[in-house]
């Protein structure tokens, strides 16, 4: 059952928000200069808690960027593996002869290489922590990124998410459109970069919906259910699995349906992400442009954020309630000792500040008529 606070954010004042002035990274007009938010009263499910967070700056126009799944969904992009991408080459007419604008990218299929073609007419935002599913194995994309529109193939970062399988189900990848990788598989492919470190995670978090799973049956047999989870080594097919589906939306759905009213409530009042905490403590941030961009990328990051409540509970303790203080603190730490840039001049810039306990992930569109951030990321360590 939702707890109480739900009455509170739902029927919210403006007592309950917390002003923040933040400046990312401390560069005025770089990597991220972010403007004032309000952190609001939570609600909370169980071992897990989301704040709202409002913008109080203005907020900038996305409409004329495609998502991941918009893209896959009408077949405007297309993923493959690398050794599938010399059909998708974008091919350009002069009046002399018939080339290629850049080189494809080459050789055979690679764990941590996908090729990516955006024949949209719009660009294509990328977020880490999206799945996509088919191909040799499932993998994890590990990076945020912009894509121009009508692309040719591109190289894409990815780590795999279903150790155990290499052999090809479909040639292009389809999205996993119904969860993002929760925050600990998402940390270990934006921040480690590491594949081993990712297939841990992988394996502890269905070790933990297992352990969710309904007691073996009298006689100390696991059900057929449980059996096929134990089975397989895909990530995205765990968290498909009915069972593993029914309890995340017992904790993601009144929590979804809770948001998804607040949003209608203050589209005026710009909410534009959450600060997420799990078991007492913050672990977690996603901010965006805008209320439209959160709003298409909500379904799925509420599910991955009670995937990361239910792998990661904490049995027979009591726990200590976050309060808005806090998320306002977390939010609040954004400048590190280390910063490191990827740019793909025109395109986009994406920002990776290291700091004590935590690390931020900021991607900017640099294409023209933006020059604004598309997607903050902040992880506790």
């Amino acid at each position: 059952m939702i707890s109480s606070k739900r009455k509170s954010w739902l029927g919210f004042a403006v007592v309950a928000a917390v002003t923040l002035g933040l400046t990312l990274g401390g560069h005025p007009g770089q990597a991220g200069q972010v403007s004032g938010y309000e952190v609001l009263a939570p609600i909370t499910h169980d071992n897990l808690t989301i704040f709202p967070v409002v913008a109080r700056g203005a907020v900038h126009e996305t409409s004329k960027f495609i998502t991941l799944d918009e893209g896959v969904r009408s077949g405007e992009v297309v993923v493959t593996e690398a050794g599938g991408a010399r059909s998708l080459v974008r091919r350009r007419h002069t009046p002399w002869e018939e080339h290629p604008i850049r080189p494809m990218p080459g050789g055979g299929a690679q764990v941590n290489q996908l090729v990516l073609v955006n024949n949209s007419d719009r660009p294509l935002i990328l977020l880490a922590g999206e799945i996509v599913t088919g191909g040799k194995q499932d993998r994890v994309v590990g990076k945020d990124r912009i894509v121009p529109p009508e692309s040719d193939p591109i190289a894409l970062d990815v780590f795999c998410v279903e150790p155990g399988r290499w052999v090809e189900q479909t040639a292009a990848f389809k999205s996993f459109h119904s969860q993002m990788a929760q925050p600990s598989v998402r940390r270990r492919a934006m921040a480690e970069q590491n594949q081993q470190a990712v297939w841990d995670a992988v394996g502890k978090s269905k070790q933990g919906m297992l352990a969710a799973m309904p007691p073996p049956s009298p006689a100390g047999e696991p059900s057929a259910s449980v059996r096929a989870l134990e089975s397989t080594s895909s990530y995205a097919r765990v968290m498909a699995a009915p069972e593993v589906q029914a309890h995340v939306d017992a904790v993601a759905a009144p929590l979804e349906r809770s948001y998804q009213n607040l949003i209608r409530e203050l589209r005026a009042r710009d909410a534009v992400g959450v600060v997420v905490a799990v078991n007492g403590e913050m672990v977690w941030a996603d901010l965006f442009a805008n209320p439209s961009l959160l709003e298409k990328y909500w379904p799925k990051l509420i599910r991955s954020y009670a995937a990361e409540a239910m792998t990661t509970r904490v049995q027979n303790m009591k726990l200590r309630q976050p309060d808005t203080q806090a998320a306002r603190e977390f939010l609040e730490k954004l400048q590190g000792r280390r910063e490191n840039i990827e740019s793909e001049p025109g395109v986009y810039r994406n920002t990776e500040i290291s700091g004590d306990g935590f690390t931020v992930f900021e991607l900017t569109a640099l294409l023209p008529s933006t020059g604004f951030e598309i997607h903050l990321a902040k992880m506790a360590e």
